[in-house]
């Protein structure tokens, strides 16, 4: 780790942190106070993801919808209209649209062959923005002058990533550059989670295997066909098996390359000075 000790992580002038776990537990919650500190540069691995190598997909795809309707077909032929997508820090929408939830067309499914398409784009664009971290570390400090920088991961970050390797490329790169940070929720944090999901389901990224295997055992047990199946129930049914398969994961990275803080930690956040006493007190307890 870059941080070894507290007195190394106090006494750094250029503090670097890389926030991971589930979506929904402080990530870029904590991001945003840090970054409204002024002192800290707030770099967003799923805004990058959008705006830099998916870019493209999701424009085509929001122009391939609209080459449906016969009206803004004719007005794009002729370049009469624009159509972009308005991704922000704040509002990832148009990359959660692409990505989609497979299923039903009629419901608003993708087809699971290209649902796994998508899928695939999304693990090569995450690991690419992951190893951009160097680069904008660098910008953030030459180009702005920031002392300190923020990378706010996806929740998807430890399926692209091998753990327990020592020489996974993602992870040893990262552990050059910054302090891995897992923020860990309880099982009533994970509740919560299921609860929030089920009211609003999202698109979410699975490893190619943990997707074939959970596509099939949802085919069998309720006795469908691919086109058949409820995008939203499947992504509920989902989401909560990947929380199951993702603890571990997010664990041994931690043991691994970095530190835990809890969730209720990061919850207690208000400044930049208590998520430096938050990182300190946990340095402590890691040794």
């Amino acid at each position: 780790m870059i941080y070894e000790t507290v007195d190394d992580w106090l006494k750094a002038p250029h503090k670097r942190v890389a926030l991971f776990g589930m979506s929904g537990l402080g990530k870029t919650h904590v991001s945003n106070i840090l970054r409204d500190s002024g002192d800290w540069f707030h770099y967003s691995v799923d805004y990058r993801i959008g705006s830099r190598y998916l870019d493209e997909d999701i424009h085509d795809n929001l122009k391939q919808e609209a080459m449906k309707n016969p009206y803004l077909a004719e007005l794009l032929r002729k370049d009469s209209i624009d159509i972009n997508a308005k991704l922000r820090f704040e509002n990832l929408a148009p990359l959660s649209a692409w990505l989609g939830k497979p299923g039903n067309e009629a419901l608003g499914g993708l087809p699971i062959s290209e649902y796994r398409h998508r899928q695939a784009l999304h693990r090569g664009a995450e690991i690419s923005a992951m190893l951009d971290c160097g680069r904008f570390i660098g910008r953030a400090e030459t180009l702005y002058g920031y002392d300190h920088f923020v990378c706010d991961t996806s929740g998807s970050f430890c399926e692209v990533v091998s753990p327990d390797d020592p020489k996974d490329p993602v992870l040893a790169t990262l552990s050059e550059q910054l302090l891995l940070v897992w923020i860990e929720g309880s099982q009533s944090h994970t509740q919560q989670l299921i609860e929030r999901f089920k009211n609003a389901p999202k698109p979410m990224y699975y490893p190619a295997p943990l997707l074939t295997r959970m596509w099939q055992e949802y085919l069998s047990k309720n006795n469908l066909e691919d086109g058949e199946v409820n995008p939203d129930e499947f992504a509920v049914h989902a989401f909560s098996r990947a929380l199951e398969e993702r603890q571990p994961r997010y664990r041994a990275i931690a043991e691994n390359w970095g530190i835990t803080v809890s969730a209720d930690q990061m919850a207690d956040v208000r400044t930049a000075e208590d998520f430096t006493d938050v990182i300190a007190q946990s340095l402590k307890d890691r040794k």
